[in-house]
Formats: structure tokens, C-alpha cells, sequence
């Protein structure tokens, strides 16, 4: 399993990655490998301020549909376009191209909550 050592994670299987005053977020490998073939993502938080462990959008894949949830508190600050025509690259590139939002960091200290990659691979038992 792909597991970026620069990243942070979520119990939820979100990663982060900080960049200055913008946080990028997606799903971890172990989220798209478990949810299977992704076919949709729906998120309607842009531009919107949501909370640490707060909702905001799902991502449907051919048998389920699951919730996102933020890694930290900020407002939306845009959406990945390319995930409306090609929702499959969450599967290819989670962590590259497969970002599904930005979103501004209103708390840094909520990063050091987050799992680093060994804890998350702890939790995932990989």
C-alpha cells in the first residue's frame, strides 16, 4: 500500500497535504482500493466553512456511496475539476491528481491531531 511519508491522515482515510495557508485533501490508497471502482464524487462545500469532522461531500463507487470528511476546520477553496469527467482518478492517483478539495487552514494546530503515515499503516493493520 501506497502511503506517503510527507502526508497526514485521518482515522476516516483522508490524507492532507499542507501547502503554506492551503491544505490539499483526498482518499488514502486503502480508501479507493476498499471502496472499489469510483464513479462519482459529489461535493457542494465550495466556497463553504466546515469543520474539523464535518461532511463535506461523499464519493460513490459502483456497490456504495461514503461520506468525506474534513481533516481540519477551513472554508472550501475549490473543488477538483477534473474529478466531474474522470471520478476513476481517485482510483489511479489518490494522492496526486485525485485531490478532491483545498481548503484553507483556519487552526494549524488541528494538523497535530492528524495520524502521521506509520500510525495510519498501524490502523489500516498494513
Amino acid at each position: 500500500m501506497n502511503l506517503p511519508q510527507e502526508l497526514r491522515y485521518t482515522k476516516d482515510h483522508e490524507w492532507i497535504r499542507i501547502e503554506g495557508e492551503v491544505a490539499y485533501v483526498g482518499i488514502t490508497d486503502f480508501a479507493q482500493s476498499e471502496l472499489g471502482d469510483i464513479v462519482y464524487v459529489d461535493i457542494d462545500t465550495l466556497e463553504k466553512q466546515v469543520s474539523k469532522e464535518e461532511v463535506f461531500g461523499t464519493v460513490e463507487a459502483v456497490k456504495t456511496v461514503s461520506d468525506l470528511f474534513s481533516p481540519l476546520t477551513g472554508t472550501v477553496l475549490e473543488v477538483n475539476p477534473k474529478l466531474d469527467s474522470n471520478p476513476e482518478t481517485v482510483n489511479s492517483d489518490p494522492y496526486g491528481n485525485g485531490w478532491m478539495i483545498k481548503l484553507s487552514v483556519d487552526n494549524a494546530s488541528e494538523i497535530e491531531e492528524l495520524l502521521t503515515a506509520e500510525a495510519y499503516a498501524e490502523l489500516v493493520g498494513a
